[in-house]
């Protein structure tokens, strides 16, 4: 599509491109992860069943009315899931009084909030490019990435390394994630350059503290373990190339893909693959397929983002990193696809607690 300017979306293919990529893609692996831990968290049932497929469909309606037939209808279509789902996990965290994850609804919210500013913006109904709802919207992503990743990425290594090194301040995290947050939304309200880079240049320095903190060379012979670091450590490089893009230093799009391809994506693949063989009762552990796959979307960041940085290697950094990638997500989809549309081993009706994996079977 990009390179031969071909199968023409229904609205300016850029918008599209990044539209789907944080609202479409990465909205359904959040909302399926959370579904799946806020069950584990608070006790209480998630939408299954009808439910569930309905809010499936309505998914899948937004996804191809967005390439097909864009508009005001498909606009207020395309709102509803996000504003649907931060209620539904609201309800259950203050019936279950888990107010620790309350976070997660306010960004979800936010997230939420920005999808529906990029279609008031594609509609000229407010002075916003759609693009900057678009990019507003992938900070929020990445700050639920922080909230959950800060959970979930030091206990995954704690339970298969227990007894190893590792420095976790009990501030270091809030903090990290507050100068983040400070940091995203002076670049969403386009405060001036200085005070943006700097907020982004401080927190991407306390998001590496707090990574190293996680010691993520001790998961480095397990790659269930090294693609949750590896993608993590993204999200520093982001923040600081995008302090680097407010002082005019670096191009904007090398943060953006940082972020998006680098965190985005690398949490993505690490996490698909660990809660497919995990929730379908087998073991969590790697082959060759899971490492190329992690391989070719960390391989993607990189080749992306420096296509931003050195122009020369512009179109061809940009036709390695979109092959890569595509390569990596159709891997998962050739090697899960039988595990997920497969009948579930026995005795797996029970929820499993997140990084705690039970093992029925092997890997196929």
């Amino acid at each position: 599509m990009w390179y031969h300017n071909c199968f023409t979306p229904s609205l300016p293919s850029l918008y599209w491109h990044a539209h789907e990529m944080v609202f479409g893609f990465a909205g359904a692996i959040i909302i399926g992860f959370l579904f799946t831990a806020a069950r584990n968290w608070t006790g209480l049932p998630l939408p299954a069943g009808i439910p569930l497929g309905l809010l499936v469909s309505l998914w899948l309606v937004s996804r191809v009315g967005m390439f097909f037939a864009y508009g005001p209808v498909l606009a207020v279509v395309d709102s509803l899931l996000l504003l649907i789902v931060a209620g539904v996990l609201a309800r259950k965290f203050i019936l279950a009084r888990s107010w620790r994850s309350m976070p997660l609804v306010i960004v979800l919210s936010l997230l939420a909030g920005a999808n529906i500013a990029f279609h008031a913006a594609a509609h000229n109904l407010i002075p916003i490019s759609p693009l900057q709802a678009i990019e507003a919207g992938l900070l929020f992503v990445v700050l639920i990435e922080m909230i959950v990743g800060g959970r979930v990425v030091p206990g995954f290594s704690a339970n298969a390394a227990p007894g190893v090194w590792r420095w976790r301040p009990t501030w270091l995290h809030p903090g990290s994630f507050m100068l983040a947050a400070a940091a995203f939304l002076a670049d969403s309200f386009h405060v001036p350059g200085p005070l943006t880079g700097t907020l982004a240049l401080l927190a991407g320095a306390a998001v590496a503290v707090q990574a190293i903190g996680w010691n993520a060379l001790a998961a480095r012979s397990n790659p269930m373990q090294w693609i949750l670091h590896a993608a993590y450590a993204w999200i520093p490089i982001g923040l600081v190339l995008l302090g680097l893009a407010s002082f005019g230093i670096v191009p904007r799009s090398a943060a953006i893909h940082a972020l998006a391809v680098g965190s985005m994506g690398g949490l993505i693949i690490g996490m698909i693959t660990r809660t497919s063989l995990g929730h379908s009762g087998r073991v969590v552990r790697a082959g060759r397929v899971e490492v190329t796959a992690f391989i070719l979307v960390l391989l993607a960041a990189a080749l992306r983002v420096a296509s931003a940085l050195i122009p020369p290697f512009y179109f061809a950094g940009m036709l390695a990193a979109g092959t890569a990638w595509a390569a990596a997500f159709l891997l998962y989809v050739v090697s899960y696809g039988p595990i997920l549309l497969g009948k579930r081993p026995p005795g797996d009706d029970v929820p499993v607690p997140v990084g705690r994996h039970r093992t029925i079977g092997v890997h196929p």
